[in-house]
């Protein structure tokens, strides 16, 4: 990814330097458990540990597989020019490249859902610290984009918040599915490296061994491992969407924080974009992007081929960098977001007493109207507040048919905010617990 949209955490878990760090720490634990079996002479699994401090020089290896076209060998070699040719033979002893790329790959992948769910905790704090400071706060819930009835802008919070400790939960059970690890041999059958090394390399680097391995760990983990990560960069644009349209100049029910100096536009020095969120919806596409190639990168051939590796080379870096970038800047952006309570009930009043409609026609079906009655009741004196703004209240109370249903005191009973939010509490129990 771009350096605009990356974090520094992030993008060095994916540099050459890790990688070839990650190389070299199997390569010497392998041969640390092969000794243990006696395969190979203790002091030379020893003598590898000495390129324990070694800083890779990356350039160096670039420039071997120039000529060897292999990165594994050119990495081999690489580590035999600091620890010297006699221990070297032994380094690799029964191993494939897979084992090595295969491995490391997954605990790349491990480790950047460490730092995925440090984001996503950031922004589950961010957006339970909103819903509980605007739990009250009375705004028009929308469905097609049109009014519908009452909620609050704490339900809005709490939704999200809902949503995101699920997506937080599918990361730990991702991060669990691919946690897997393969020192298995050429095709996976153990046949000239003992499944003891595995256990030991998987023990050291945390991993799990892989059941059963062909060359390569089955890519069925890593399609359900990215479709995981879509699954979250859409919940990112489901809220980005919510506030994109909040800040709405005819809605300005909130808005992004627009710091000092900042500009919205290079022609028009009026405006405050929402282009944090915008943004964000970008993002999600990007990640979402993954998933396909993934999803395909299941199918290989026979034991093993390399249709995968291109992919993967970009999917893993790309796609949990930018999923990094998009749940700090959302947190960022729950954290810091203006809201206006009084816009609020003033697009709620908009269309005076409109959004009570509901209450009246369950009123008049239960003081025996049919409902097909109520319902050209109530919508023969909504549609006079949408069509000439009326107000739906006294209009219903100036219906003889309506009036002859409900009393006044009846009728006006319907139009208390309060029935709207007498549930809040219990939903609030049901996503953050008592």
């Amino acid at each position: 990814m771009i350096p605009r949209y990356s974090r520094p955490e992030m993008v060095a878990l994916w540099s050459p330097e890790t990688k070839f760090r990650i190389w070299f720490e199997i390569e010497a634990h392998a041969c640390d458990a092969l000794a243990a079996i006696g395969v190979i002479p203790k002091e030379s699994a020893a003598a590898v540990w000495k390129a324990r401090d070694v800083t890779f020089d990356v350039a160096r290896i670039d420039e071997i597989e120039a000529v060897t076209k292999h990165d594994v060998i050119a990495f081999l070699t690489h580590l035999a020019e600091h620890i010297g040719p006699e221990e070297a033979r032994f380094v690799h002893q029964g191993m494939t490249s897979s084992d090595v790329l295969d491995t490391t790959f997954n605990l790349q992948l491990v480790r950047a859902t460490d730092l995925l769910l440090t984001g996503l905790d950031r922004v589950l704090a961010a957006l339970k610290a909103r819903a509980f400071e605007h739990k009250n706060s009375v705004r028009i819930g929308r469905s097609h984009g049109i009014h519908a009835e009452p909620t609050t802008m704490g339900l809005t919070f709490a939704r999200f918040y809902a949503e995101m400790s699920r997506n937080r939960t599918r990361l730990i059970a991702a991060r669990a599915e691919i946690a897997t690890g393969a020192i298995s041999g050429a095709v996976g059958t153990f046949a000239n490296i003992d499944p003891s090394v595995e256990e030991h390399v998987c023990a050291q680097l945390g991993l799990t061994p892989e059941p059963i391995s062909t060359q390569v760990i089955p890519r069925d983990r890593h399609a359900m491992y990215f479709a995981v990560l879509a699954v979250t960069a859409s919940s990112i644009e489901n809220i980005a969407i919510e506030i994109r349209h909040m800040q709405r100049t005819e809605v300005l029910e909130a808005e992004e924080f627009f710091s000092p100096g900042q500009k919205g536009s290079s022609a028009m020095p009026h405006k405050r974009n929402p282009v944090l969120s915008e943004n964000l919806t970008g993002l999600a596409r990007l990640v979402r992007m993954s998933v396909i190639p993934a999803l395909e990168n299941v199918a290989l051939w026979h034991e093993r081929d390399i249709s995968h590796s291109s992919v993967e080379r970009a999917i893993g870096p790309d796609t949990t960098i930018t999923l990094d970038f998009a749940l700090h800047r959302l947190a960022g952006l729950v954290e810091k977001l203006v809201i206006y309570p009084e816009n609020m009930l003033r697009n709620m009043n908009k269309f005076r007493g409109l959004v009570m409609s509901q209450r009246v026609l369950l009123a008049l079906t239960q003081a025996g109207v049919s409902r097909e009655d109520s319902y050209r009741l109530v919508q023969r004196n909504a549609m006079k507040v949408w069509e000439h703004g009326a107000d739906f209240k006294t209009e219903l109370l100036a219906d003889p048919e309506v009036t002859a249903a409900l009393t006044p005191a009846q009728i006006e009973e319907k139009f208390d905010i309060g029935y709207h939010t007498k549930h809040v509490d219990t939903i609030f129990k049901r996503v953050f617990g008592a």
